[in-house]
């Protein structure tokens, strides 16, 4: 019931797209409730966590992710009824992810966001979202030119509501790619506004609204 897809072979540890999906029927008597993403030869064994309910309507989540060797990428699910699933994946890395710098915190574009949605959504089915925040990703295991590590600062939650009601939230750890990419679904009942929220671990936010229209 659960399914875990990356490619067998990334030439680029530092940029990995991954994709986890549950089979569920998203009811409020039956739904996905939290995916738990590891890579358990990665520095810090966390990747992200993934909160649903079931306005989601479906529970997958794409994005991408930092390897730092060969491994095993693990999933692990579990329902509203306390019900567990788990997947596995093996890739073979050719080039390490987790020191690779993307970008810098100077950049003018930090902390951008770019958001898309269906122009149309049939009610109650679910629909993909598209985010992207632009932002380095400092693991906190790069040394500066002075042989000092860099502090970690990271894009630590994302969240998702509609009309005021939680959809989809993310906790993100730092085996997350640079410029954090997420999509997933919603099934809205009724046209509204979907509001995003990312959440720096320095407290800095950005904030996006998306209106959302049924027919």
């Amino acid at each position: 019931g659960l399914s875990l897809e990356l490619p067998y072979v990334s030439e680029d540890g530092s940029s990995v797209l991954l994709m986890v999906r549950a089979d569920s029927p998203m009811t409020e008597e039956d739904f996905i409730q939290s995916i738990h993403l590891f890579a358990a030869r990665n520095p810090s064994p966390e990747i992200a966590e993934f909160e649903f309910t079931p306005r989601a309507g479906r529970a997958q989540v794409t994005t991408r992710v930092r390897l730092n060797e060969s491994q095993t990428v693990i999933a692990i699910a579990r329902t509203n009824r306390d019900i567990v699933l788990t997947a596995s994946r093996e890739i073979r890395i050719t080039q390490s992810g987790c020191l690779a710098r993307a970008d810098t915190y100077e950049s003018s574009n930090l902390m951008q966001t770019r958001v898309r949605v269906p122009e149309k959504i049939q009610a109650g089915t679910p629909a993909e979202v598209l985010t992207l925040i632009n932002h380095p990703m400092e693991t906190g295991l790069r040394e500066s030119p002075d042989g000092k590590l860099l502090s970690q600062r990271i894009i630590r939650s994302f969240e998702a509501a509609l009309e005021g009601e939680p959809v989809f939230k993310a906790r993100l750890y730092r085996s997350i790619s640079a410029n954090p990419y997420l999509r997933f679904f919603i099934a809205p009942a009724a046209s509204g506004t979907l509001a995003l929220k990312w959440t720096e671990d320095t407290g800095r936010v950005a904030e996006r609204k998306a209106n959302i229209a049924v027919r």
